[in-house]
């Protein structure tokens, strides 16, 4: 099975998206910010107007692209639903967390940009769903679309039980990954300045990531995170094999992306499309008129 190939178009708004989400989260590693316990809830309205714009770039970049069409975008929203349903059932405890194992597997079978917007629109449906908007969430919402990127960007090579074990590794690690980023998002303001964990206005990059690297392993990796990688991977390796099978049958018969054919016959009506379907049209004319006059 082959790498799937992204159009340049989603391509360019996948680097020029993920640049600017990654700014949003680390910029106070080279920008001095003020440890100020509400500078981030300002921020967080700007982040999301910006999100929105972006997210519609990237679906008329795929539809332009043929990457994904009506049928995919009506997949999108029934997945985008189920995840928001399924979320609050994990969500808040010892680090559960039943949102991701779907979106890894749907962002393997749709591709990098399906993730990336599973994942964006997944996390704001459950936030509506369950009253969890804040200042957190645009946050949220970029952290999960990269876990739908990654997954769309796996090797394609590996099937069966070697899928099961890449997906459930990538699921592992993209938990720890979501982890860090949420952390990185309220760290600088939230830690006081009088600690050996806080952050440092001005210091050395190294020195803030050295920090940053020791308050995450000491709040939340080996809690939150590895509940959230544990309950990520189980799921992945119990329903995984069903849920692929569900996604791709659903692919094939919705035919995603599949080009339209027409035929040039010569007559008035060519240029409709070509359909497999019988038709009830008789082809001699005169059993046509047969059929209007009632046999007479």
């Amino acid at each position: 099975m082959s790498v799937i190939r992204v159009a340049p178009r989603t391509a360019v708004v996948l680097v020029l998206a993920s640049v600017a989400a990654l700014a949003t989260f680390a910029w106070p590693f080279v920008v001095p910010a003020q440890p100020e316990g509400t500078a981030r809830t300002g921020e967080a309205p700007l982040v999301l107007v910006v999100m929105l714009p972006v997210l519609m770039a990237l679906v008329l970049a795929e539809l332009s692209s043929g990457g994904i069409d009506s049928k995919a975008l009506a997949m999108l929203g029934v997945l985008a639903a189920v995840n928001a349903a399924l979320r609050p059932l994990g969500a808040g405890t010892a680090g559960i967390e039943t949102v991701f194992f779907l979106l890894v597997l749907a962002g393997r079978v749709f591709g990098p940009g399906f993730g990336f917007l599973l994942g964006a629109i997944s996390l704001f449906a459950s936030a509506l769903l369950t009253a969890g908007v804040g200042p957190w969430l645009p946050f949220q919402m970029l952290a999960a679309a990269w876990v739908g990127l990654g997954a769309g960007l796996l090797p394609r090579r590996p099937q069966g039980r070697a899928e099961i074990a890449l997906l459930a590794g990538y699921g592992a690690v993209a938990a720890y990954g979501y982890g860090l980023l949420m952390n990185l998002w309220f760290w600088p303001f939230s830690t006081g300045a009088d600690t050996q964990l806080s952050y440092v206005a001005g210091a050395p990059v190294l020195e803030n990531l050295h920090r940053f690297a020791v308050f995450t392993a000491a709040t939340s990796t080996f809690g939150w995170d590895t509940g959230r990688a544990i309950t990520t991977a189980v799921a992945i390796v119990l329903a995984g094999p069903a849920v692929l099978t569900a996604l791709r049958r659903a692919s094939r018969r919705a035919a995603f992306g599949a080009p339209v054919t027409f035929a040039d016959t010569g007559r008035p009506d060519a240029g409709e499309p070509v359909s497999d379907l019988p038709s009830d049209r008789p082809s001699d004319p005169s059993e046509a008129v047969k059929q209007a006059t009632g046999g007479i």
